[in-house]
């Protein structure tokens, strides 16, 4: 069972860390950057924070696994904390916003709690399942827009992997001409809340990993918005590919990916 007060125990962790990865960018030297893979960066600062929050979760809710980006505990059981500590790694390294801490709590593939904290704005999104979905506090909602027409796009350019790459292409040059226009933020979890929030009205990125996209589509679906995978349904969260909307473009939206992909 869990406790009444552990989203609020998630949100404070979220901003420790958040307030660390603050302090360390007004100092940050590229020096410190190692390259995990092709255009795959981190530092001191994902490894520092996510053993941060790792530790601040393990008092919170102290039965359940950890899902990870940086390896600090990977041990998954019923219950698991999904951890990005730094979503938008290489804005950070660059000093470009967004950047944000990204925590999750998943059991059996659903999402029971979602906590983003973008560091470079202050503003923390929240939600619990079946809760509705906050930012700061107060309770947010997706846009009403009704076409694509009308609407803001968020996504994400691949970074490797490029087997999908011309797909994606065509897929950008379509919403380019269709939409009010495409915007590439950085950080995937932040995209889902400016999304959750009416900021854009739809999201589209493939490639992902759980950890991107877990806290941030909870907060989509709790503030009205639908999330998929690229086909439609539920796979998503494991599945590197994820769609989501207001729930008003879905249709459309959904028609114009699988078009693509």
């Amino acid at each position: 069972m869990l406790d009444e007060n552990i989203l609020e125990q998630v949100i404070a962790t979220a901003k420790k860390a958040g307030a660390f990865i603050r302090r360390e960018r007004e100092n940050f030297n590229y020096s410190k950057v190692e390259i995990k893979g092709l255009n795959d960066l981190v530092s001191y600062v994902d490894k520092t924070a996510e053993e941060i929050i790792v530790k601040d979760l393990q008092l919170i809710y102290k039965d359940a696994g950890f899902i990870v980006e940086e390896n600090t505990l990977n041990e998954k059981k019923e219950f698991n904390w999904i951890v990005d500590p730094l979503d938008g790694t290489t804005n950070f390294i660059h000093g470009i916003p967004s950047y944000a801490v990204s925590i999750a709590l998943e059991h059996k593939g659903e999402i029971l709690l979602g906590v983003v904290y973008e560091v470079s704005r202050d503003e923390c999104f929240s939600a619990q399942k079946n809760g509705g979905a906050f930012l700061n506090g107060i309770k947010i909602k997706v846009s009403q827009r009704l076409t694509l027409s009308d609407s803001l796009i968020a996504s994400g350019f691949p970074i490797y992997n490029f087997d999908r790459l011309e797909n994606y292409l065509n897929a950008l040059k379509y919403f380019i001409r269709h939409t009010h226009g495409v915007r590439r933020i950085g950080a995937a979890a932040v995209d889902l809340c400016y999304l959750a929030c009416g900021r854009v009205d739809a999201f589209f990125e493939y490639n992902l990993k759980p950890w991107d996209v877990a806290a941030g589509a909870l907060i989509v679906q709790e503030a009205g918005g639908s999330v998929c995978d690229f086909s439609g349904k539920d796979n998503w969260l494991f599945g590197k590919e994820i769609s989501a909307t207001n729930n008003l473009l879905t249709k459309e939206f959904n028609k114009v990916i699988k078009r693509f992909f």
